[in-house]
């Protein structure tokens, strides 16, 4: 699935490239950012940018996620990671990442708002569904100003072998 690029009043969300991997690892590898999601590991050690950066472009030409870097519009600065994954006919669950010195920016949720736009319109996609740690409640707060609705509270395996608390919510394209 070729990637679109989604533009908002101060962001650019595009396609990952190769060169994105040093300002991921850097990124990435704060343990801040790993304490906040669900999936990125700490450390995040050489060469799981690249990994990331190849397996996303796998799984877009499969038509199965697409992963987004988000850059600021000003300055074509990387600051995170938006995508969709699990696409299928009718849904797809929404992620994201921001890397710290960016928090409180109202980025994230300019993304969300933007992405959940691009699902409905452009891939006729019913329903975005996203999880994040209950302990995140930055997230939560994205979540709810981007419209969605919180759906519950479950345990889950989050990263390797720890279990933590995930609030589920979902956006209808009704």
């Amino acid at each position: 699935m070729k990637q679109t690029i989604i533009q908002t009043e101060r962001l650019i969300l595009r396609a990952l490239r190769d060169s994105d991997a040093p300002i991921i690892m850097r990124l990435a590898g704060n343990p801040n950012i790993s304490k906040t999601t669900r999936n990125i590991p700490f450390p995040y050690e050489d060469g799981m940018a690249e990994s990331w950066i190849e397996s996303s472009r796998t799984m877009a030409n499969t038509g199965k996620s697409l992963t987004y870097a988000i850059e600021l519009e000003e300055d074509n600065i990387l600051i995170g990671s938006i995508g969709l994954i699990e696409i299928n006919k009718s849904q797809a669950e929404l992620g994201y990442w921001v890397g710290e010195q960016y928090w409180s920016n109202g980025y994230c949720t300019e993304a969300t708002k933007a992405l959940i736009k691009f699902a409905f319109e452009s891939l006729a996609l019913n329903k975005v569904k996203a999880e994040y740690l209950t302990s995140n409640i930055a997230s939560g707060k994205v979540m709810k100003k981007s419209g969605m609705s919180y759906i519950g509270t479950i345990k889950k395996e989050c990263r390797v072998g720890e279990i933590d608390s995930v609030d589920s919510y979902e956006i209808s394209n009704i």
